[in-house]
């Protein structure tokens, strides 16, 4: 039981780290968002708002990456579970998880994601129109 508890422990790891880093890549997105929105309120200047334009579309498909990532690893994690003890190989190799609900597409247009990345385009819009 211990190699499996073992190998279970290292796939675990392997998610709470992608889940910090998109945790992490949120927090940086909220931000950046939130420091061009002061510099164009100081300025009354829309042109710092349109250039936030261009940092949500890249760290929407990071955080897709990761999401994707965990799911892979949430994947292996289910299947190694379930493995007999003696077949615990240490593998960490997710890509035969690949397809179906776990590809990065579906992961970058996920439900959290959407309503996440989309709330903060619709309020862009709102100030830029606002402002203008």
């Amino acid at each position: 039981m211990e190699n499996k508890r073992k190998h279970l422990e290292f796939i675990q790891l392997t998610i709470t780290r992608m889940t910090v880093n998109s945790f992490f890549i949120k927090g940086w997105t909220i931000t950046l968002i939130a420091a061009l929105f002061a510099l164009s309120a100081k300025d009354a200047n829309a042109h710092y708002l349109v250039i936030a334009f261009f940092p949500i579309p890249v760290f929407w498909l990071l955080d897709g990456f990761f999401l994707w990532q965990e799911r892979l690893f949430r994947a292996l994690y289910d299947k190694v579970r379930i493995v007999d003890e003696h077949k615990i190989d240490y593998s960490m190799n997710t890509s035969h998880f690949v397809g179906g609900r776990n590809t990065w597409t579906r992961s970058v247009f996920s439900m959290t994601l959407n309503i996440f990345y989309g709330f903060l385009i619709f309020i862009l819009i709102l100030v830029i129109k606002f402002i203008s």
